[in-house]
């Protein structure tokens, strides 16, 4: 094992970029001020334990809380909070803390996503690609999600279209109720819809019987939001935009069986990327100990740490 994987990660810097849009966006950074950059992005909120595959005192690990979420304030704010302003906030981080070179990208799931698209918008800033858990955000992943997924979960699919008008828009429904001024409608929004993909790739599938509360009700809210817009962007966007990014190194880990993303999206993308390179991890659900493992492992080989 490595001397560097023997202490847990810790926080040289943390503050929040200058006020924006009614926004203050939360950032940290660990590892080594002088160290190669790494621009994290996740699926909302920063967590530290992203840092672990790199060595601090080799790389310097800058985190964001995207807005409204996490440690950024107004918590749960929806207004002025889209893709393209997320992707603006990565930018202006990186200027803010004076970051010239190129920098690699890190993230899984919606956080591939921006990564991916921050890419895409600024190549010239780019030097590699981590990416797992890929999520493209089209048309095929919004079907998957809202109809076939129903067909290895008919009995969870019941339970999220009870009720609801024949052929509605499944997050649009539950993005009516979430913003709605009625607090148990905001509850039910956030603990079904809300849910929804911590459900996918259980084999015995059950909601959480919790207290659902005002910092789940704001996450809920503002992952709703995005889904029923249809996460802000054009259809396929990512991959009509991939020639950008072609020639980026790029290392993609994804589950065989991952149930909230199919593999056939890091297939179509890896497929695009010719300097990418697709590790296809044998487990199930959209996390799990193994792909830790893994992507740990990757990461370093794919830097030749």
């Amino acid at each position: 094992m490595l001397m560097f994987n023997w202490f847990a990660p810790k926080v040289f810097n943390q503050g929040y970029l200058p006020e924006e849009d009614g926004h203050q966006v939360f950032f940290m950074e660990a590892g080594s001020k002088d160290g190669k950059p790494v621009l994290v992005f996740q699926g909302g909120a920063s967590r530290l334990r992203h840092a672990e595959a790199f060595d601090r005192r080799k790389f310097r690990v800058v985190f964001f809380d995207q807005r409204g979420c996490g440690r950024s304030q107004p918590s749960g704010e929806t207004a002025h909070n889209t893709t393209a302003d997320l992707l603006h906030d990565a930018a202006r981080l990186l200027d803010f803390l004076d970051i010239k070179e190129k920098v690699i990208l890190l993230g899984g799931s919606w956080g591939a996503t921006l990564a991916l698209l921050f890419a895409e918008k600024y190549p010239e800033r780019v030097k590699a690609l981590l990416l797992s858990k890929i999520f493209l955000a089209d048309e095929i992943s919004a079907g998957w999600t809202d109809d076939v997924s129903g067909w290895f979960y008919p009995d969870v699919m019941d339970k999220l279209r009870r009720n609801m008008p024949e052929n509605a828009n499944l997050p649009e429904y539950y993005a009516e109720m979430v913003n709605s001024r009625n607090l148990s409608d905001q509850v039910k929004a956030a603990s079904l819809y809300g849910n929804y993909e911590r459900v996918l790739g259980q084999l015995v599938p059950a909601f959480e019987k919790k207290e659902v509360t005002q910092d789940d009700v704001n996450a809920a809210r503002i992952f709703i939001n995005y889904a029923a817009a249809g996460f802000m962007l054009k259809d396929d966007q990512i991959m009509s935009n991939v020639e950008r990014i072609r020639e980026l190194p790029a290392l993609i880990v994804h589950n065989r069986l991952d149930m909230v993303c199919p593999l056939i999206g890091a297939w179509r993308l890896h497929k695009a990327l010719p300097a990418s390179k697709l590790v296809i991890v044998p487990e199930k659900g959209h996390v799990g100990p193994l792909m830790a493992r893994t992507l740990k492992k990757e990461i370093r080989r794919f830097l030749k740490i």
